[in-house]
């Protein structure tokens, strides 16, 4: 079992390394004056991925690296996660995750500037947090259940398919993986969702990946930044946890 201090100190570096490289490739693909501007949502998809992968593998050793309520709550109803340690977890992913969007910021400081000063400007809030194509509450809401339980429901799979049950590693702590090569996986994973599911609302799929960066947002000092959008905030919230919720029930009756 992972310690108070383990968890907190691995989800808040794990959630923070997530949020630096998915915030980072928003920034790249949108603000003017990067060289990786207009890249397209496969590039964005990937960086995703590869931010969950390096932020996985990080703290994988000292909490299991979540990094997202939905995972923590789902792995709970699974029975992977004592429901005392939920709290803490929350706490550190959304403190992660608003460090690593005033990285992000901070790493493209001189291209969120130029991008102010330009005539028509692009608006910042969808480098930190989520919005939807077409705003429709209810089908937004279910598009985050449904997109979240691709993600937590093979992720409770994972392990079970190894034959030692959830997140256990025999000669290690317990974490929500089942081995190393799975943070891989999930990673995989993550690029799918974002590929397959991703375009009605930019796949929050974590509530502390969207809310973290949007508090962010609504406080940093960016010029022209416009609305951080909060009449939509409930959304990439409810829906992940709600997706998470229906993963740990069809995981304790499936399997």
């Amino acid at each position: 079992m992972f310690s108070n201090g383990d968890i907190f100190v691995g989800e808040v570096i794990g959630t923070a390394i997530l949020i630096l490289f998915g915030a980072g490739v928003c920034a790249a693909v949108t603000l003017h004056h990067s060289k990786a501007k207009g890249a397209g949502w496969v590039v964005i998809a990937f960086g995703w991925g590869m931010g969950v992968l390096a932020g996985a593998y990080t703290a994988a050793p000292l909490s299991g690296g979540h990094l997202n309520p939905a995972v923590t709550v789902g792995s709970a109803i699974a029975g992977g996660t004592p429901w005392a340690k939920v709290p803490l977890y929350v706490l550190a992913q959304m403190i992660g995750a608003a460090i690593g969007a005033v990285l992000a910021w901070a790493l493209y400081y001189a291209q969120f500037a130029a991008n102010a000063e330009r005539e028509l400007a692009q608006p910042t809030l969808g480098i930190f947090s989520t919005g939807p194509e077409i705003r429709k509450p209810a089908a937004n809401l279910v598009t985050e259940v449904i997109a979240t339980a691709g993600l937590v429901l093979p992720l409770l799979c994972f392990g079970q398919n190894q034959g030692i049950g959830i997140g256990q590693v025999p000669g290690a702590r317990a974490g929500v993986y089942g081995s190393g090569i799975n943070v891989l996986l999930v990673a995989l994973l993550v690029v799918g969702i974002g590929l397959s599911l991703g375009g009605p609302t930019g796949y929050a799929i974590n509530p502390a990946r969207d809310l973290g960066p949007r508090l962010v947002h609504a406080v940093l000092p960016i010029p022209n930044k416009g609305s951080s959008d909060w009449g939509y905030a409930w959304i990439p919230v409810a829906g992940p946890l709600l997706g998470a919720v229906l993963s740990g029930l069809v995981y304790r009756l499936a399997f």
